[in-house]
């Protein structure tokens, strides 16, 4: 049994249809059940069983694992997720699990200027010396989360940003779930660490030039003092503030090291990764 913490997220979600496209059975663990019962439609009703969990209760986690072989491990960033991490890790090895596959970040390190990244190198350290077999799974940017530009875009025609004209690595997050079940069901790939991205790296302005083609209207790309940008987001998209300092570390580290693709998809799958472009076009009404 495969189960998936985070079944409610974005990626979580897409790898319990990846799975179930194969016939592969898992456990969706969920603090409100029914509402991804609901959320999951028919497949609820199929290959994928539905349980309540909670990353903070122990004992709900004891019970999800039950009788599970390997463990999908998402969950969202937050001040809490190095504890919740690693005691998931735990309960996990103490359950039975032999194999986990963690979402991490590219820059995870001891020494990097991101804060959630050396949360997640000590998240990996401690998975290492649990001593279970583990695959690490470092994803760059999420597509999805370009999402949240569009109110922007159709309201003022505008992306606000910090990154000056830094390329930045896209990736779908139906990718990083294909990626995820492959690892989850070959047991060669078990085991090793993947750096994923698109095709290709886009800055803003790229992005910007691309939503003008599409839209037939201009699109621009204003680049803020990071102090401004800061602000925009704790005061118009109602950011906490760790999580606004967070996405400036990100655009900052995209300017002192300049990103660029990995082939990790390609090798991994035998198809190219879903581009920035089919994915603008695939949900351009939210432009509009």
């Amino acid at each position: 049994m495969i189960v998936i913490m985070g079944a409610s997220g974005t990626t979580g979600g897409a790898l319990l249809r990846s799975l179930a496209s194969s016939g592969v059975p898992s456990r969706a663990l969920s603090r409100d059940p029914d509402r991804l019962r609901a959320h999951l439609g028919d497949l609820a009703d199929g290959v994928v069983e539905v349980v309540p969990a909670d990353a903070a209760d122990p004992t709900s986690l004891r019970t999800a694992f039950k009788g599970a072989e390997q463990l999908f491990l998402a969950m969202a960033n937050g001040l809490d997720q190095v504890e919740l991490e690693t005691r998931v890790i735990d309960i996990a090895a103490e359950s039975g699990v032999e194999h986990i596959v963690k979402i991490s970040d590219p820059a995870a390190a001891a020494d990097s200027p991101i804060a959630l990244s050396r949360g997640h190198h000590a998240v990996g350290e401690h998975l290492r010396a649990s001593g279970l077999r583990h695959t690490l799974l470092r994803p760059y940017a999420f597509m999805q989360n370009l999402l949240l530009l569009a109110p922007g875009v159709a309201a003022q025609g505008v992306i606000l940003g910090a990154m000056r004209d830094a390329p930045c690595n896209w990736i779908d997050c139906r990718d990083i779930a294909d990626v995820a079940a492959a690892v989850l069901t070959r047991a060669d790939l078990a085991g090793g660490t993947y750096v994923l991205t698109g095709s290709e790296a886009v800055g803003y302005g790229g992005i910007a030039d691309s939503l003008t083609r599409m839209l037939g209207r201009p699109v621009r790309y204003i680049d803020l003092p990071p102090h401004e940008l800061r602000q925009n987001l704790v005061d118009h998209a109602h950011m906490p503030p760790w999580l606004a300092e967070h996405i400036l570390e990100i655009q900052e580290l995209a300017i002192s090291r300049p990103e660029s693709p990995t082939d990790t998809v390609t090798r991994v799958l035998g198809r190219e990764p879903r581009s920035l472009d089919a994915f603008l076009r695939e949900h351009l009404d939210r432009f509009r």
